[in-house]
């Protein structure tokens, strides 16, 4: 009779706990702005303390034995414990993968051959993390080609880079996040005269 009087104390609790999962389970703005600032600066070169991102780990529990009076209240506490850890366990976005690495080395070596574009004007950043062409009458022709080529071949990295992180972090759906914080990100490390689109129209930084 205690037994199943005790079961039935744990059952709310547990369904308690399911919701908080649920709840908890949010894009963490700060942790993927973070991780977005060290890639962009990855790629254009810009100051880097060269440190990987905080992933601190949770202070191991120090539990003795429970009395048997309380032994369900602990049990209930630990399995809440196991539900509610993995969405907090998202607070950090994981951007070292094998598919990610390739990506950022991808970018890395594009950048210094896209940086006369930005420099001039000819190729800004778009609203939606991507770079576009804004002035082709400031590529010489015969280079017209090429650049068109350098930025197809970057804008398919950086589609392919925040589709990876997504999935780096098993929340597909937090790619439009991604990007939108990725395009932010992109203008503030940007140098200064780089032009990038803001609501729409282009602005110089």
């Amino acid at each position: 009779m205690k037994f199943a009087m005790r079961s039935f104390l744990v059952l709310p609790m547990l369904l308690v706990a399911s919701a908080c999962v649920t709840i908890n389970i949010y894009f963490p703005a700060a942790a993927a702005e973070e991780a977005a600032r060290a890639i962009v600066r990855d790629v254009l070169g810009v100051q880097d303390n060269g440190q990987p991102l905080p992933n601190g780990e949770a202070p191991a529990s120090e539990a003795g034995e429970p009395a048997a009076s309380h032994r369900s209240q602990v049990y209930a506490v630990a399995l809440m414990n196991l539900l509610v850890k993995p969405a907090h366990a998202q607070a950090d976005i994981n951007i070292r993968t094998p598919a990610i690495d390739n990506i950022r080395t991808s970018m890395r070596n594009r950048s210094g051959q896209l940086a006369p574009h930005y420099a001039s004007g000819a190729v800004g950043f778009t609203q939606d993390g991507l770079v576009a062409i804004r002035d082709m009458d400031a590529i010489p022709l015969r280079d017209r080609a090429a650049v068109q080529r350098l930025v197809a071949d970057e804008n398919n990295d950086r589609n392919a880079l925040y589709r990876e992180i997504a999935r780096a972090n098993d929340r597909l759906d937090w790619e439009a996040n991604i990007r939108s914080t990725f395009a932010r990100v992109w203008v503030e490390e940007a140098r200064p005269g780089t032009w990038y689109q803001d609501g729409g129209s282009w602005r110089q930084k």
